[in-house]
């Protein structure tokens, strides 16, 4: 298996989401994930546990986490952001989450024998990763 680092920064303006799904449809990679991510947000739309719906958090946010696993078919996004007032909150990241300054997102994406995929789960509702290996 062989790892390749890819880095961006997003602008202000950027959805982070939409450009993140943009930066990776021109990696040809099996599966992947990030690694680390920084930057300020004035929007971020996050889907918290057990609801259904997204809200909107709106105001100077930083970026403090952001996880995730990055299959060609389909992202699953988790982030941290704080207030101005260090107040956290966290959750699904979902579209609609606005670069305020900048958003650097580092990323490892895997070409060789890992593949992950995403598959509709009955269990849950959700398309939901499907690790495994390449053909």
């Amino acid at each position: 298996m062989s790892l390749r680092y890819v880095a961006w920064r997003f602008a202000p303006g950027d959805d982070l989401r939409r450009a993140l799904e943009r930066s990776l449809a021109g990696e040809a990679y099996s599966a992947g994930w990030v690694s680390a991510a920084v930057g300020s947000l004035s929007e971020a739309r996050l889907r918290f546990a057990g609801c259904s719906e997204s809200s909107l958090l709106t105001g100077a946010l930083e970026l403090v986490s952001l996880s995730g696993t990055l299959a060609p078919d389909g992202l699953h996004l988790h982030a941290g952001v704080a207030d101005a007032r260090g107040r956290m909150s966290g959750g699904h990241l979902d579209y609609g989450c606005t670069v305020r300054t900048t958003m650097e997102v580092v990323c490892a994406l895997c070409i060789g024998d890992l593949a992950f995929r995403r598959q509709h789960d009955p269990h849950t509702g959700y398309r939901e990763l499907v690790v495994g290996l390449r053909p």
